[in-house]
């Protein structure tokens, strides 16, 4: 079994220290979402391990790619032959795992979960503590797997501290465990307050009439493309800039219209310099399954740019910022209204109350408390052997 990529032999980590080791179903370069936030920062007190889902190749035997992003963080990308059986990618998958379990010199280990399937591969590493960052709801996305609640129970049962993604999902999961938190979306304020500073126009951009109305992110199922389609209808003069990969559906789905362009994934430094030159974000999200317990991050990240946003009932939109006037809440009936109304106002109209609002939020607060919970977990874990020595 040989490992490809980096350099040869070379073992994941040399230090000997606390190391987390994370099992996800996103790729890290993926979109820059809540992972990315949470384990860069903290990468900064242990070393991280990334542990993403396989590629396919057309190979003969199984490798695994590694890439040192820093001294503190590495991807890892199992590679398996095309064609290979669930069950042999299983097998692969644990054995790779143990071999960076038993190759990367560690004081603690924690493992972090965002993804229950990965259990089928690593329920058997023993650690000092597992946590599970429930983010959504999987089990409610298109194409989940059969089986993704037998196995989030299987992880609940096998958690020490539980995160959710948001206050719905906390209230949704809270009864499934003893140690479970709530950590909404949210904010790396400094880099979303680029928007509000001068700058060029993306070259993609440049061409696009204003006023603009954006949305960046993952292009999905969770998108409600019949009210894209409406409102670009009702709103010809308008130009709807979309950014953001699109997963699980069929690009060829996707309303068109000379005022709606559909630019494509933009890399996460580079998503102020467009912000900047819209007028106002929306959230056209559907009201469906996939939908009931989302946080979008990039609601606080829209306010940050200083934009004045809209966005459809997002259970928790609707209690956070749409509670506080933050955040006009629209549906099919109203969108184009509220659009116009949002548009005749400063750009500014709300700054004042936003940045109040954002003040306490950051991803550095979100990991710290994390970390303390963590913390915690580990220590009770080690007090209770003692108490039953004693």
């Amino acid at each position: 079994m040989k490992i490809a990529g980096g350099k040869k032999n070379k073992s994941i980590t040399p230090i000997k220290s606390s190391i987390i080791l994370c099992f996800s179903h996103l790729r890290w370069d993926f979109v820059h979402q809540r992972p990315q936030h949470i384990l860069t920062r903290a990468s900064k007190q242990q070393q991280l391990i990334y542990f993403e889902e396989p590629i396919y190749e057309e190979i003969r035997y199984p490798s695994m790619r590694v890439n040192a992003r820093s001294a503190m963080i590495t991807i890892v990308t199992p590679v398996l032959p095309a064609g290979i059986s669930a069950t042999k990618a299983d097998a692969i998958q644990r054995r790779f795992v143990d071999q960076i379990v038993n190759s990367t010199p560690h004081d603690r280990l924690t493992i972090w979960y965002y993804t229950p399937m990965a259990l089928r591969f690593s329920d058997h590493i023993a650690c000092d503590v597992c946590v599970y960052d429930c983010m959504d709801e999987l089990s409610a996305f298109k194409n989940a797997p059969a089986e993704l609640q037998q196995m989030e129970k299987a992880l609940f049962q096998r958690a020490d501290v539980v995160f959710t993604g948001g206050q719905s999902l906390y209230e949704a999961k809270r009864s499934l465990h003893k140690s479970i938190f709530p950590f909404p979306s949210s904010i790396d304020v400094a880099h979303f307050h680029k928007a509000r500073e001068p700058g060029d126009d993306p070259i993609d951009q440049a061409d696009i009439p204003h006023p603009r109305v954006g949305f960046f992110g993952v292009i999905d199922e969770r998108l409600d493309v019949e009210m894209i389609a409406q409102a670009a209808a009702a709103m010809p003069e308008v130009h709807f800039v979309m950014l953001g990969p699109v997963v699980k559906i069929d690009p060829l789905s996707l309303p068109r219209a000379s005022n709606l362009h559909w630019l494509g994934a933009k890399p996460y430094a580079d998503l102020p310099g467009y912000l900047r030159h819209w007028s106002a974000g929306w959230m056209p999200f559907a009201l469906n399954e996939a939908t009931r317990y989302i946080s979008p991050t990039k609601t606080p990240e829209f306010l940050a740019a200083g934009l004045p946003v809209v966005s459809t009932a997002i259970v928790d939109v609707v209690r956070t910022y749409g509670a506080e006037g933050l955040v006009d809440i629209v549906d099919a009936e109203d969108i184009e209204t509220k659009l116009r109304s949002l548009l005749s106002r400063p750009r500014n109209f709300l700054l004042k109350e936003v940045d109040a609002y954002l003040a306490n939020m950051s991803w550095e607060r979100t990991w710290d408390a994390m970390a303390a919970h963590i913390q915690r977990a580990y220590a009770m874990k080690s007090i209770v052997p003692l108490r039953r020595g004693a």
